[in-house]
């Protein structure tokens, strides 16, 4: 069950359970998805891993992680819909299970204060070696996108379905925007979103809630702060798809074809449409799969996936150039052939089956559980396990049938080679 406290300037989120040998703490910070500051943001977790003014290294920063038992520290970046959100991950054993009896929940939180509260920072700046090295290793994960083809066309993908729209900005900003940034300007970003980001504190383990809440009262204050409401913003809905192709040294191609659904998380056909997408290119049984990859083996893989906090659904496949023009076709069809019904209650209940099972192993994970839970936070709903597994249960072929109705067509991205394409496919 999760406790929510809302307090200075921050949403405490404690999730007692002892079904995890470790405690875990993971600390979310939210801002807006803006191609001004995505760069600075992607940088910041990565320069605040690397040291503290009492743990100045990486490798005196890991020994003491050691000493907590092997606790584990990692940072992330992730965009859901709109939103741009660093993660501080922090798990440690729970000292329950050890013979010792060291205050381990205790010390993370310490250390997670001090890696918030004391950077390795003076006069206003962070250390500027830090700075420079995270620098160049930002750089090599832009460009590792780039590199990575299927990657690449994913992102390509997004940049043209939403021109214009915040979601097209990369998670990790923008190459040529690094060089601009400075130790000083990247702490007064820092000190900034201290401020002003969405905060959201998760621990999930078996703890004394109220003795964890209190310390985190203690050690976690910032400003008040009005929470953010970063509300989808759909574009117009199209009829058809516009076509963008691309060529590059490549000998496979790289078709990706995107939906706009309409539906977001926790609307009502929310779940009719997480069930769509299992039908249609979500798991090993699905129509994508079976008629595009196995039947007609006109791809190497086919699946799709929803990002349903800005309601897109997404076709990611990989092909023989010289197919483009009957895979779309293909494609297309198999989005209408559950559009119409065309699928089996054998099917549906299978479908529903693998969602659950899936679910299930997410929620298997201390991590994965907090992701669950943070939907809401990023929806401003309350959805319960029970009520999502009850409405997922509850999903009829109507109720399919109704979802696929809504999605319509936006942009077909196709990256082929430098050759020149059989007739039917692009220019």
């Amino acid at each position: 069950m999760e406790t929510i406290v809302h307090r200075q300037g921050v949403t405490f989120h404690f999730i007692r359970t002892e079904k995890f040998k470790t405690n875990t703490i993971v600390l979310k910070m939210k801002a807006p998805l803006a191609k001004e500051s995505a760069t600075i943001r992607a940088l910041l977790p990565y320069v605040l891993q690397s040291g503290t003014k009492r743990r100045p290294s990486q490798p005196e920063l890991r020994s003491y992680l050691e000493e907590l038992y092997g606790a584990d520290f990692f940072v992330e970046l992730q965009k859901k819909g709109e939103n741009h959100i660093i993660s501080l991950h922090l798990e440690v054993a729970n000292e329950k299970f050890l013979r010792g009896s060291e205050p381990l929940m205790e010390k993370g939180l310490r250390f997670l204060h001090e890696v918030l509260f004391e950077p390795k920072a003076e006069n206003g700046s962070f250390d500027r070696e830090i700075v420079e090295r995270e620098k160049r290793a930002l750089k090599q994960r832009i460009q590792a996108v780039y590199d990575d083809k299927m990657s690449y066309a994913s992102l390509r993908l997004v940049e043209e379905m939403c021109k214009e729209e915040p979601y097209a900005v990369p998670v990790n900003g923008y190459m040529d925007a690094v060089d601009g940034i400075d130790g000083e300007s990247l702490y007064r970003y820092f000190q900034r979103s201290l401020e002003e980001d969405d905060l959201d504190l998760y621990c999930v383990g078996d703890f004394d809630v109220q003795a964890v809440e209190n310390l985190c009262s203690r050690l976690f204050s910032f400003p008040e702060r009005r929470r953010n409401d970063f509300a989808p913003r759909p574009a117009p809905v199209k009829g058809n798809f516009r076509e963008v192709s691309e060529r590059q040294p490549v000998n496979q191609g790289k078709l990706n074809i995107g939906f706009r659904t309409n539906i977001f998380y926790g609307d009502g056909e929310y779940f009719p449409l997480q069930v769509f997408n299992g039908l249609f290119g979500g798991f090993p049984h699905s129509k994508l799969f079976r008629n595009v990859r196995e039947k007609e083996s006109l791809a190497y893989y086919a699946f799709s996936r929803l990002e349903s906090h800005k309601g897109l659904l997404m076709v990611l496949t990989g092909i023989d150039p010289k197919n483009y023009r009957k895979t779309v076709d293909i494609i297309v069809d198999q989005w209408e052939a559950v559009k119409k019904g065309d699928f089996t209650e054998e099917e549906l209940e299978q479908t529903k089956a693998a969602i659950r099972n899936q679910m299930s192993e997410t929620l298997d994970t201390s991590r994965g559980l907090i992701e669950v839970l943070y939907h809401n936070v990023i929806s401003g709903k309350s959805i319960t396990q029970e009520q999502w597994q009850d409405r997922i249960n509850g999903v009829t072929k109507e109720d399919v049938m109704r979802a696929a109705g809504k999605i319509a067509p936006d942009t077909v991205y196709f990256l082929t080679g430098m050759e020149g394409q059989d007739e039917g496919s692009l220019n």
